[in-house]
């Protein structure tokens, strides 16, 4: 197998910090990429690193996630999402490096009642979501060689997530309100991390690799209530926090700016079958997580 140098755009965000501390801990080079030294929307910025690289893959997770944000600024999360990965693919291909590029759940509406798979025709109900779908569609069309990995519902240490919000209201507030009709699958960033190096690792063993489309997330079902359950459950044996009741709420009684899909569930079947990785439960790295959390917060 060559040598595996990753180079990881968006290496400053939640995933992109978990992934290259992973691969550095495996000890595989990684060339992190982030803003503003490199901005995956310049196109004189972005030929010019790759050419001068020794990358062997590039991962790009890079993206703009503001959901909510995105509804009142649409060019730019399109210029991120769609006009980024489509510059990065058509980099890539007259490079030949093979790219892993990240999207997301919210490319489904959520009105189907079986976990997605891949070959599901996307209609994503809000912009952040026709960002991504069609930055999938940029990366498909420019470079034969890539893999694009749907995720869902990340948390990791760094960064903004639900867990960490979760975290903080329960030792500010007695009662907390959460939705409880949405449902999904709770990733965190290091398993999402641990299938991109297996990914990358297959493709760079020369072994036949199935380009296309995949889903990686945590393995199971739960809503955001269940999940904020959990991480309370979990959290009450390491911290003393305030909150002594969770309520249930429909989605109709927490209106947010941007439509979410009622059920983004996501089959990881395929990306077991063809590359060997199978996402554990989606309780399993929770705990340790926030145990690691707690630690700082006490």
């Amino acid at each position: 197998m060559d040598r595996m140098n990753l180079l990881v755009t968006g290496s400053n965000g939640q995933l992109g910090q978990t992934l290259c501390s992973q691969a550095a801990a495996q000890g595989l080079s990684v060339m992190p990429a982030r803003r503003p030294e490199f901005d995956i929307t310049d196109p004189e910025r972005v030929e010019k690193v790759l050419q001068r690289s020794n990358a062997s893959i590039v991962v790009n997770a890079a993206a703009y996630t503001a959901v909510d944000q995105a509804e009142d600024d649409r060019e730019n999360a399109f210029r991120v999402n769609r006009d980024g990965p489509a510059l990065l693919a058509s980099c890539c291909c007259k490079l030949d490096l093979p790219l892993i590029h990240i999207s997301t759940d919210y490319v489904f509406d959520g009105t189907k009642r079986d976990p997605y798979v891949e070959t599901d025709p996307v209609n994503p109900v809000n912009i952040y979501g026709e960002s991504k779908a069609a930055g999938e569609k940029e990366v498909r069309t420019r470079h034969e060689h890539h893999i694009i990995l749907r995720t869902s519902w990340l948390y990791g240490l760094q960064g903004g997530n639900f867990v960490k919000t979760m975290l903080r209201l329960g030792m500010e507030k007695k009662e907390i309100r959460v939705v409880s009709d949405q449902f999904g699958c709770p990733t965190s960033a290091g398993e999402l991390s641990s299938c991109i190096l297996a990914i990358a690792a297959h493709i760079l063993a020369a072994k036949p690799t199935r380009w296309g489309t995949y889903h990686c997330c945590g393995k199971g079902r739960t809503s955001w209530y269940g999940f904020a359950r959990e991480i309370f459950d979990i959290a009450g044996r390491h911290l003393d926090l305030r909150v002594n009741r969770v309520i249930p709420v429909t989605t109709e009684k927490f209106p947010t700016r941007a439509r979410r899909p009622a059920n983004s569930v996501l089959d990881c079947s395929a990306v077991g079958r063809y590359f060997g990785f199978f996402p554990a439960p989606w309780r399993e790295p929770l705990s340790g997580l926030i145990e690691h959390l707690a630690s700082s917060m006490v």
